[in-house]
Formats: structure tokens, sequence, C-alpha cells
């Protein structure tokens, strides 16, 4: 007859054997992605900030939207939202990767609230096409609604893509954007 010890500990095992079988077997989710805390000290412009990490200052391009340059329309407007909501306040950052200028591209997070989203929301930003994932059609989604209600850089004369600016140096051709749909939007996008 077993004991009542070799009872429990065989009851124990088991609960732990099966906690770790339901832990192995769960689907990964956004919370296991990591999530670093930070102060921004500095906005650069409407889509770089800098952070400060218990590490160190860190220079962060925000993931999936490109702000007008500042010498663009709505360059500054764009930099100004930015910084109006961001500036001295602590933030998670969820980073994606690092871009060729050894910045942090991340989602920005605020008080739960995702800030590159909130950006193309308010019309001052493009869903930068080239750099969005599989599952981020919905920034196109976003840009798209902006546009139709003319928020932002999309209220005013015909607003000259980012990339666009800085690959012509401002000089053109532009290509016109205030009439393309989400899903012109997202068939631009790299297939990565």
């Amino acid at each position: 007859m077993p004991s009542a010890n070799s009872s429990a500990a065989a009851e124990t095992f088991s609960w732990l054997l099966l906690a770790l079988l339901l832990l192995v077997s769960m689907p990964a989710s956004a919370a296991d992605e990591p999530v670093l805390a930070g102060r921004v000290t500095r906005v650069i412009d409407g889509d770089t900030l800098d952070v400060l990490l218990a590490s160190g200052r860190i220079r962060v391009r925000l993931h999936g939207v490109d702000a007008p340059e500042r010498d663009q329309p709505s360059g500054r407007e764009a930099s100004e939202w930015l910084r109006q909501r961001v500036q001295d306040r602590e933030v998670l950052l969820e980073p994606v990767t690092q871009d060729r200028y050894e910045r942090m591209v991340a989602i920005v997070l605020l008080d739960d609230a995702n800030v590159n989203r909130e950006l193309l929301r308010a019309g001052h930003a493009w869903a930068y096409r080239s750099y969005l994932r599989r599952t981020e059609r919905i920034y196109c989604d976003i840009e798209a609604t902006a546009r139709r209600g003319r928020l932002g850089l999309w209220g005013g004369a015909t607003a000259h893509a980012p990339w666009e600016h800085r690959r012509t140096q401002g000089r053109g051709p532009f290509t016109d954007f205030s009439r393309q749909s989400a899903a012109e939007c997202w068939r631009q996008r790299r297939k990565t």
C-alpha cells in the first residue's frame, strides 16, 4: 500500500507535468515579444525619437509609418503632433528591427495606445508600404480612413510621399496618393 507521502508526491508531480504541458503547448503571444521601457527625451521629427532606457539613450524610428520630412509641407505639424503626445513621457518599445542608420525600429506604446497607428489615424504619416509585415494591413486601412476624412496632411494640397521626396531631393516627380485605396497601398508593400 502506497504511503501518504508518495501519493502526495505523485499528485504534485502530475500537476507539475500538466502545467508544463499546457505551458509548452500555448501559442506565442504578443506578450512574449520583448518590450523595453523608457522616457522620450527628444522628438527628432514626425517618426523618430530619442528614448532614454535603463541601459542608455537610443534613437528610435517608428515602425510602419513614414511622416513628412521637416522641409516638406506638413512635416512640422507631424513633428509637433508627436512631440505633444510623447515628449518627456514614459513609453514602451516593441522592437521590430534595426535600420541602416542603426536606429531601433519599433512600435511605440503610450498608455496602451499604439503611437505609430495614432500618428496615421491623425493623418500625419503614410503607411510605410515597403516595411509592413504580413499582419499589418491595418496600417493601410488607417491611412485610407485618414485620407478619406482629409485629416492632417490629407487636408491640403496634394501630399508628396516622404520616400519620393528623399529619393528625388524634393524635385519629384511625385505620385498622387490622394485617391489610393487601402488595397492599392497593401499591394505596394514588399512581399516579406
